[in-house]
């Protein structure tokens, strides 16, 4: 089911990509978010987490469950790996802890 998902994301990616490339040449906000979805997907760590994605000019800001602080540290590294993203911004909450204040990550 998982690859399913997968390349059902792949395919609306290479969808929007082309939309975009023709009518501005750069990446739109529903593009880099789509893009950091399989980002995320495709990272080991993370890839099993439901984690929201949701872009504003560039600005990616991830929300959801993560397991650990490190969990959460690899979704906003791989998130800062897609082109288009300007900056990454955390409202990730960690299983377990009582914080739940929402973070800017630079």
């Amino acid at each position: 089911m998982r690859r399913a998902c997968r390349a059902e994301v792949l395919l609306l990616v290479l969808l929007l990509s082309a939309c975009a490339a023709t009518t501005s040449g750069t990446a739109d906000d529903a593009t880099t978010s789509t893009r950091v979805k399989i980002a995320l997907l495709n990272d080991p760590r993370v890839g099993g987490l439901r984690l929201d994605v949701k872009t504003f000019q560039g600005v990616v800001t991830l929300s959801g469950t993560v397991k650990s602080k490190t969990d959460e540290q690899a979704a906003i590294a791989a998130a800062r790996t897609i082109q288009g993203v300007r900056d990454v911004k955390s409202e990730l909450k960690v299983e377990g802890s009582q914080d739940t204040r929402a973070s800017a990550v630079q």
